[in-house]
């Protein structure tokens, strides 16, 4: 194992951050009660692999010489957990809310009102009664 903290700490301590970087981005992206979406879910795995794979490599296999510092490693599993809680709350809010009152079962009747007499004030927007077809002439009169 390539981690010594007294010789080399930078690197000692990129290569622990890498693997926590990647295992947050694996964790995020395996949840799938989260709200993020499948695209973001699937970027999130594939980096998470990218980020605990170098780490890997280079806590176990690398011999010295150079390597490269993605800072990307540091700055992306903060953006993704933004991401994370700002999509999950988004879900919450858009979630459909129940009504006040007890659910009515689909096909129960509905209340209707009592018939009202003719002539009788009707509510706004309510059916006016139709008046009874009149003739054009009257009984008894012919013109």
């Amino acid at each position: 194992m390539n981690l010594d903290f007294s010789a080399e700490p930078l690197f000692s301590w990129y290569v622990v951050l890498l693997f926590i970087s990647g295992a947050a981005m694996l964790i995020l992206g395996a949840i799938n009660s989260n709200g993020l979406s499948k695209g973001w879910r699937a970027f999130s795995m594939i980096a998470g692999v990218g980020f605990m794979g170098y780490g890997i490599y280079l806590g176990f296999i690398f011999h010295g010489g150079t390597y490269i510092v993605f800072f990307k490693a540091f700055i992306l599993p903060v953006m993704i957990i933004i991401n994370f809680f700002r999509s999950l709350s988004r879900r919450k809010a858009t979630a459909p809310r129940q009504p006040m009152g007890a659910p009515q079962p689909m096909g129960a009747p509905q209340p209707m009102a009592a018939p009202q007499p003719v002539g009788a004030p009707q509510p706004m927007g309510a059916p006016q009664p139709m008046a009874a077809p009149q003739s054009e002439s009257a009984p008894g009169r012919n013109y």
